[in-house]
């Protein structure tokens, strides 16, 4: 069983603590009465979807032996005009930086984990629409 606390420290801060003792601030932005001292809990969403599915890329990647310099996800979310303000659509972009990759793996790659192993984005599905694309920078 995977497990987390949250704490309120003032204001509209909390941190959240994970069951293996990692912690990380969230805070509301100033305009809505927080001190944007840390991300908001729907920032750490698409930070944790990018996370998620960016270690599947790079264990995917590691075991093609490929020469991988850098991986980089951009993750953009929309959101509902209503509350409870869900993100109605999240949209991924890999960039793979490295020498001389092929595009058939790096694809096969992000599909895999979009498709079968991101366990945030299988969470997600039914609730937003995820979407992606993925390019290669080779240098």
């Amino acid at each position: 069983m995977t497990t987390a606390r949250v704490k309120w420290v003032d204001g509209f801060q909390f941190v959240g603590e994970s069951g293996s003792g990692h912690a990380m601030v969230m805070d509301a932005p100033g305009d809505s009465g927080g001190n944007a001292s840390g991300m908001t809990p729907m920032e750490m969403l698409l930070v944790a979807i990018g996370g998620c599915s960016g270690m599947d890329v790079a264990s995917v990647l590691k075991k093609k032996k490929l020469d991988i310099r850098d991986i980089e996800i951009k993750i953009s979310g929309e959101m509902a005009g209503d509350y409870p303000k869900k993100f109605t659509g999240i949209q991924l972009e890999f960039i793979i930086t490295g020498s001389n990759l092929p595009d058939e793996p790096v694809k096969k790659a992000v599909d895999l984990s979009i498709n079968k192993y991101c366990s945030v984005k299988a969470t997600l599905e039914g609730s937003a629409k995820i979407g992606y694309t993925y390019r290669i920078i080779n240098i």
